[in-house]
């Protein structure tokens, strides 16, 4: 990993900037051919001012050549020559301004051609072209010009001088031009071609100075001295580090069993110590490799500052880090406004659901009773507001998002409502039964219900589904849409008050008196212990059959989820009854013979001298 790390470093940084120099390519070419589009806007527009120019200035140098050619005494074409002579200075001045307007006009927008130095740095910018040297040709030939100076040993301050022609001013160096200054070119820096001239000079003068310093061979001693001495503390550096993170590697391993004991979530061992330390010394590996990135990435662009050649990388890797932060510290104070917007709008809705989750709690216990309204329905009424209250606060806060007037932001947005609208088509009505069920209060969590075959305790409700738990402990979940489609029994809905009715039907014979058997129920539906005693069991006689008749015997319960156990205990009372006072539960589907078989009963209940009756024979004698 050591010897994979350093080339996978550089090859990153290459890789980005690389990336950034192929990213500024189109931006440079689009920027280059605005800026060409321009400034040859710009010479053709000039061609023209210097045509006319030259025929004024043909035509002012005849005037001239006229006016000393006239006597004194013929004043009247005198004056007539003066004002043509007045004419063509008023246009030529017309022209300056003109051709100042228009170099102010291009100077928002315009790029000029630099001037390279020594170092690969711009001295200054070429706009303007001469004869049928473009600006950038100019620009491209002053560079080659200055940098054959550096070869010259006996160049000082006083090498470069100013010469004075008929419509420039030149920069020489001995027999030499370097640059010849134009009006255009003054006109463009705002100042005169003098002026200009005197501050190129000192430019090129101080650029030629410089390189000799900063190249000469104890400069370069010293920056190389400087190099190593960079290279030196780098190399501690990263020693040190490693050293360090070493370290902390064998206090990590010593702390097993002792701080690091693993990670638990309830019973579940997500890490055991061993696991544990092994994910520490990975981090710390990686926190190690880190800092050494850093490291070579600070101390590079210092070590590329030493060297004049090399400034151009220093600025360019300091430039990876604190453009970014530059763009991010600038992009968050013109955000500001904006969050603290979405701020207010957050604290202002939160408060709101805040209150509203106060009323809630004050209606669920009671202390809060509003008409038409029921303690059961306050929760999911709070859970609607709630929702709605977000949505809105969503569509409030939109606006203000970074980037939300983007297309691709947009494009996002319409593509989670596409999904949002088709995904939940399906759950869309079992949501609207969900919210319906709530407020038709058809049960409560803890009713005992029926839905369509399904019996059992009710204990989820949902906007989705509604959980029911059989008494065989089956948990069942059933579609809100499919409850609201079925037929539901509430066996607990009238419990608390007048109680659930329980019965069962047993089938006796007609030789059995029917006031008997109404007691024997009722005795048996007092002795089960979960049913009431007030109001009073009863029994009602459903029907008359051919061999047995149907008593239902129907008693009161307050415990309607239990209703297994209850049953269970009544049907063995039934029997305990039935067999005490004698009578035998024959029917539906039982037959006997009642000559000389033993009585159903069983024999705990049955006298202790009660003998089984012997068989019935008749002989008849025939004649």
């Amino acid at each position: 990993m050591k010897k994979i790390f350093l080339p996978l470093f550089l090859l990153i940084i290459y890789s980005i900037s690389f990336g950034q120099v192929k990213d500024s390519i189109p931006q440079k070419k689009k920027i280059d051919s605005v800026n060409t589009v321009l400034l040859n806007q710009y010479n053709q527009k000039l061609i023209e001012l210097k045509e006319e120019q030259s025929k004024d200035s043909l035509k002012k140098v005849a005037l001239e050549n006229e006016l000393k050619g006239l006597k004194n005494t013929d004043n009247l074409k005198k004056e007539e020559l003066l004002s043509e002579l007045n004419r063509l200075k008023d246009s030529e001045n017309n022209r300056l301004e003109l051709k100042k307007a228009r170099i102010d006009s291009l100077k928002a927008t315009a790029t000029g051609f630099p001037v390279k130095g020594f170092f690969n740095d711009s001295l200054f910018v070429i706009y303007s072209k001469i004869g049928s040297f473009s600006a950038k040709e100019r620009a491209d030939a002053i560079s080659k010009r200055i940098a054959e100076l550096k070869d010259n040993v006996v160049f000082d301050k006083k090498s470069l001088s100013i010469d004075a022609t008929e419509s420039n001013i030149d920069i020489v160096f001995k027999d030499k031009t370097i640059i010849s200054i134009t009006e255009n070119d003054a006109i463009w820096n705002g100042t005169t071609k003098q002026k200009l001239a005197e501050e190129y000079k000192k430019i090129i003068t101080n650029s030629v100075l410089k390189y000799k310093s900063e190249t000469s061979f104890g400069t370069l001693l010293k920056e190389i001295g400087l190099a190593l001495l960079v290279i030196l503390i780098l190399v501690l550096l990263i020693v040190y580090l490693k050293k360090f993170f070493r370290w902390t590697a064998k206090k990590i391993e010593e702390q097993e069993g002792k701080l690091i004991q693993g990670i638990k979530l309830k019973n579940y061992v997500l890490f055991d110590a061993k696991r544990e330390i092994s994910v520490l010394l990975s981090i710390n590996t990686l926190l190690k490799w880190v800092f050494i990135g850093i490291c070579i990435y600070i101390v590079l662009p210092i070590l590329f500052n030493i060297f004049p050649w090399t400034q151009d990388f220093s600025k360019t890797l300091f430039g990876y880090i604190l453009n970014p932060l530059k763009k991010m510290t600038t992009s968050l104070w013109h955000y500001l406004p904006n969050l603290i917007t979405i701020i207010v709008i957050v604290v202002v809705f939160r408060y709101i659901i805040k209150g509203i989750h106060f009323l809630k709690d004050e209606v669920e216990v009671g202390n809060l009773q509003l008409s038409g309204f029921y303690p059961d329905w306050a929760n999911p009424t709070y859970q609607i507001l709630k929702v709605i209250l977000y949505a809105f606060m969503f569509v409030l806060v939109f606006p203000y998002l970074p980037g939300s007037d983007s297309p691709v932001f947009q494009g996002v947005s319409v593509f989670l409502g596409f999904l949002f609208t088709f995904g939940s088509a399906g759950s869309l009505s079992n949501v609207i039964a969900g919210l319906v069920l709530t407020y038709m209060r058809l049960f409560r969590i803890g009713d005992r219900v029926k839905i369509g075959d399904v019996v059992g305790d009710v204990i989820e409700k949902s906007l989705l589904v509604t959980r029911v738990k059989t008494i065989k402990n089956e948990i069942i979940s059933i579609p809100n849409s499919t409850v609201m489609s079925s037929h539901t029994i509430n066996y607990s809905s009238e419990t608390g008050s007048v109680g659930l009715i329980l019965h069962s039907t047993v089938t006796i014979g007609y030789d059995v008196p029917w006031k008997k058997m109404h007691q024997t129920l009722i005795e048996a539906a007092d002795r089960t212990t979960l049913l009431l005693k007030e109001p009073k069991p009863f029994v009602l006689q459903t029907s008359l059959d051919d061999f047995y008749v149907s008593y239902q015997i129907n008693a009161y319960t307050k415990e309607a989820n239990k209703q297994a156990a209850i049953y269970s205990e009544l049907h063995q009372n039934i029997q305990d009854c039935c067999n005490e006072v004698g009578i035998e539960i024959l029917s539906p589907h039982y037959r006997a013979a009642r000559d000389g078989n033993t009585t159903t009963i069983p024999e705990n209940y049955l006298d202790k001298d009660y003998k089984a009756p012997s068989f019935n024979v008749n002989m008849k004698k025939e004649n």
